[in-house]
């Protein structure tokens, strides 16, 4: 689905996005892109081999991998103990869903958190915070309430460790070409961990109960918190210094600020508004594959299509375009992302539904550029709130997404949902991109006056 170039790496863009006035630095910060503070990367490396060869974020790296793979395994394991102490499909689903609806409470409410804190102990004390939640899960004697509790506690928990993290990218990679390979990077193991972690989990559970296989997920949290802690640098605070004073005013405030931003909200949207339309035909997979006649492989089929479409244009985009080609397709790539998705109002069989959701998936080569060009108009000082309030909106709009289709299902047949989705999908999305383009412009004559 919605969780970063034959170009040497580090080299000057040839056409920069525009971006805003930069504020002041907090005292006792470096800048990523002041002299003397790049990441020290191979120089004979490129591409993806030059943010690989950055240490501190080979251990980001391996630290997502450890918890995302976590995550999806207590996903399914958690689902499926809920099923077995209540026998409720209602709960049993609703499980799952938990894991998207308080992300838009800690991304709006916690969001203040990223940059009031140094780095390190904000990622260092998520995964705790989660490891001590999922261990509470284990205990046998824990209700039913306490454990949906506990699942709204660690998605809440989420969008603050990943908005963090990913605003940390730019004190190790830099704010250029590595960050964007890097963001890249990560995305493309988030896509591909959630198809290895549900594969693995199911696996796990058939030779551990449930619990045991939520055991597995403190483990993987406590190993990234170990990594992280031992493998990253401890950086100031973004604000300078650790401020005293409500955190939810200065959550609310910094959403606020960058809400209210014509540029950044527009480019906030067109992260969000074409994640809610695709959502569709995973969300209806299942009563599509019986509508067509189709049978459990096809199910398999169309639910990884999207995602292997995905993988695939990213990794062209990151390895085959420079930043300047990266620029260029955004908004074209955005705006016809979505049209695929009208084959299905034809009722299309197994083959062509697969081609249609790969297509759509591909639709994600924008996202790379649209990552610099975040990246560069959002002031440093808010960065860390702006990357947790992406990440929040993210996951909230693809939940919503999701419940909006399965309640047009209820009254009108799966292929036309999911048909309408693209066309209205693309319509809405090509108003954002004008928008987008205007406000483009208007930077641009902002910086040469």
């Amino acid at each position: 689905m919605p969780n970063d170039t034959s170009t040497p790496a580090g080299a000057p863009r040839e056409e920069p996005a525009v971006e805003a006035p930069s504020p002041a630095r907090p005292p006792g910060r470096t800048s990523s892109s002041d002299p003397g503070s790049a990441p020290e990367a191979d120089p004979r490396a490129e591409g993806y081999r030059a943010v690989l060869a950055v240490r501190e974020f080979r251990v980001v790296f391996a630290a997502h991998l450890l918890s995302l793979l976590g995550v999806t395994v207590s996903e399914l394991a958690l689902t499926v103990l809920v099923y077995d102490l209540t026998g409720s499909p209602l709960l049993s689903a609703l499980t799952f869903a938990l894991g998207f609806l308080p992300y838009v409470v800690g991304g709006t409410l916690f969001a203040g958190v990223a940059d009031r804190f140094p780095a390190r102990r904000v990622l260092v004390t998520c995964d705790l915070v989660c490891a001590s939640c999922v261990a509470v899960m284990v205990l046998p004697g824990t209700p039913v309430g306490a454990l949906l509790a506990l699942r709204c506690a660690v998605a809440a928990v989420a969008p603050v460790f990943t908005g963090t993290r990913t605003a940390a990218l730019t004190d190790i990679l830099g704010e250029g070409d590595l960050y964007v390979l890097g963001r890249s990077l990560l995305r493309m193991v988030s896509q591909s961990a959630m198809l290895i972690g549900f594969g693995a989990g199911g696996m796990l559970l058939t030779v551990l109960s449930p619990r045991g296989a939520i055991t597995v997920t403190v483990l993987t949290f406590l190993c990234s918190a170990v990594l992280l802690r031992l493998g990253t640098l401890d950086r100031p605070a973004r604000t300078g210094k650790d401020v005293a004073g409500p955190l939810l005013a200065e959550s609310l405030a910094g959403a606020g600020a960058l809400l209210g931003d014509r540029r950044i909200r527009g480019l906030l949207l067109l992260f969000w508004v074409p994640a809610f339309f695709v959502v569709a035909p995973e969300a209806l997979a299942a009563p599509y594959v019986e509508a067509i006649g189709a049978g459990p492989a096809a199910l398999g089929l169309l639910m990884c299509a999207m995602a292997v479409g995905h993988i695939g244009t990213e990794l062209y985009v990151g390895t085959a375009l420079g930043p300047r080609a990266r620029s260029r397709i955004v908004l074209p790539a955005a705006a016809l992302g979505l049209l695929p998705l009208v084959l299905y109002a034809f009722r299309p069989g197994t083959v062509l539904a697969v081609a249609a959701l790969v297509l759509a998936g591909a639709g994600a080569a924008y996202i790379i550029g649209l990552d610099q060009w975040f990246v560069e108009a959002v002031p440093e000082h808010l960065r860390g709130r702006a990357m947790t309030l992406l990440t929040a909106g993210l996951m909230t709009v693809q939940g919503l997404g999701m419940a909006v289709a399965g309640l047009a299902a209820e009254f009108f047949p799966v292929h036309r949902v999911v048909a309408a989705s693209g066309v209205v999908g693309t319509v809405c999305t090509l108003l954002l991109v004008a928008e987008v383009r205007r406000t483009r412009v208007r930077y641009r004559s902002a910086r040469q006056g």
